[in-house]
């Protein structure tokens, strides 16, 4: 997988086609040919065994139970690996890693159950999805997190430029059933009805801080797809299209696009962190960009318990005239 700054794109045989004159960019970290590997040692109550995770970062290796920053190095990528400290209780998981791909690397996405076992005696169960995402993850994992996980988040980095489209290479395994298991830290997981999938989006988002510290948004530009069946071999250059301004108002417009569909937050100027909350669609100039790359598509503990997604080389299309 060779890296790619930029290069134009001669052309696409879809809908929204990406044409010569256009320039494909890469975003920061985006070949995941850059992994920083850390060793964190879970308490002696869980077993004390010492879990590898990763993180998109530039090359490092971490030994010890430390917090790990992101955002260095203009790296906006943050990922479902984490380690967690709750009541003096050290904890790791982790559902995001690099794989091989040719004489390089890409990022691989489980969804799978983490098992909590403690004290040898109760077993938890948790369904944790693996994810890419554009923020900051703020560790370690607090006791509020571990229940709802966007309260840890820093969701989003700054933008200003309005792209055409994201372009990435993925391929995925897709649980052809229609249960999902509900695993939210409980010893005996539910199963019931449901079909989950895979999803890729991009948000941009024109936001601004009130007196009191509050965060609002218009959404400006929305970027959707879901998959929800495998994708057996790599797809390269795949295309997902951005629309501009009110989607609910286009005919391809899905419930799931909805505003504020996930109860998002961010820091504000004070250092704490509040809901950003979308109030509308605009078409301002964009300051912040959510990306979300994910093997699951349900809330945070709930979905197939197999599916995977394999990601690389994630761009964004831009148009000459229009950058």
């Amino acid at each position: 997988m060779k890296k790619i700054v930029l290069f134009i794109v001669l052309a696409l045989g879809c809908a929204s086609a990406v044409m010569a004159e256009d320039t494909v960019e890469l975003l920061p970290f985006g070949d995941f040919e850059q992994w920083a590997v850390r060793y964190i040692k879970e308490s002696r109550l869980l077993g004390g065994r010492t879990k590898t995770l990763y993180a998109v970062a530039p090359c490092d290796t971490i030994r010890g139970n430390i917090p790990f920053t992101y955002g260095l190095g203009g790296n906006p990528w943050s990922v479902s690996n984490a380690y967690a400290r709750v009541a003096g209780i050290d904890k790791a998981s982790g559902t995001t890693r690099p794989e091989r791909r040719g004489d390089g690397w890409c990022a691989r996405l489980d969804c799978k159950l983490d098992s909590v076992v403690v004290a040898r005696i109760i077993d938890l169960k948790v369904l944790v999805a693996g994810t890419l995402f554009t923020g900051r993850t703020l560790e370690p994992i607090s006791m509020r997190a571990t229940s709802e996980p966007y309260n840890a988040i820093d969701m989003g980095v700054p933008f200003t430029r309005h792209p055409k489209a994201m372009m990435l290479d993925i391929k995925a395994y897709i649980e052809e059933s229609d249960e999902i298991t509900y695993a939210k830290a409980v010893a005996n997981p539910k199963i019931r009805k449901g079909r989950d999938c895979a999803e890729v989006y991009v948000l941009l988002q024109h936001r601004w801080e009130d007196a009191d510290g509050k965060l609002h948004a218009r959404r400006v530009a929305t970027a959707y797809e879901r998959f929800y069946h495998s994708i057996p071999e790599w797809d390269n250059d795949h295309v997902i299209p951005f629309r501009w301004g009110d989607i609910t108002q286009q005919a391809d417009f899905r419930n799931y696009e909805r505003l504020n569909a996930i109860g998002f937050q961010a820091m504000n100027s004070q250092g704490d962190m509040v809901r950003v909350v979308e109030e509308g669609f605009g078409l301002e100039n964009p300051t912040h960009m959510i990306i979300m790359i994910t093997s699951g598509s349900y809330e945070a503990f709930v979905g197939h318990n197999g599916n995977t997604l394999w990601v690389d080389n994630v761009r964004f299309v831009y148009d000459e005239n229009n950058r």
